[in-house]
């Protein structure tokens, strides 16, 4: 098994902007998924996902209407599964680096999704990714593998958080 290190922390702390400082560093060694919020004059909308060759799909809008809902975002398990997953499928086959941003609630609502963190955490590439800060059972046991280190984002270690992932990273691995 390969290293995962995953990144907690509050909303908006910029987990996300570390994910992509490390995948900079990295060149085109990486592949997987970032999400990023959709705004609309000044007012958060949803959540899209941006797999790292620039494809796109939503990943939860406040227009999706039943279920699954997080808080008053419908999540779309479709895009999820058809733009997210099958990124990280590719990653997986093609990549040394697999990102996966983020773990959290609105992405657990997908089997597939699940199947594929759990592949990306047991082949041979190092895994970064985003995760959920608090309690989920199915979250905790990916927290708990031997392989995964959880690094907590503040505001305080933010700006040395993507040295410090590269750091540890294997010495054959290093950045670009």
């Amino acid at each position: 098994m390969g290293r995962t290190i995953l990144l907690a922390g509050r909303p908006g702390v910029g987990k996300t902007t570390v994910i992509k400082q490390v995948v900079d560093m990295l060149g085109g060694e990486a592949g997987g998924f970032y999400t990023e919020e959709i705004r609309q004059g000044g007012r958060r909308l949803g959540f899209k996902i941006i797999t790292l060759e620039g494809e796109e799909g939503v990943l939860a809008h406040v227009d999706i209407k039943g279920a699954p809902r997080v808080s008053k975002y419908g999540v779309n398990v479709r895009d999820l599964e058809e733009v997210g997953v099958a990124a990280l499928r590719r990653a997986i086959e093609e990549r040394r680096y697999v990102v996966i941003d983020e773990i959290g609630k609105m992405e657990l609502y997908s089997q597939e999704f699940r199947r594929a963190v759990v592949e990306a955490l047991e082949s041979e590439k190092v895994v970064l990714g985003t995760v959920m800060a608090g309690p989920h059972p199915w979250v905790d046991t990916l927290k708990a593998r031997p392989q995964v280190t959880v690094l907590t984002v503040t505001e305080g270690n933010r700006e040395g958080m993507a040295r410090r992932i590269l750091d540890m990273l294997p010495v054959s691995w290093g950045a670009k």
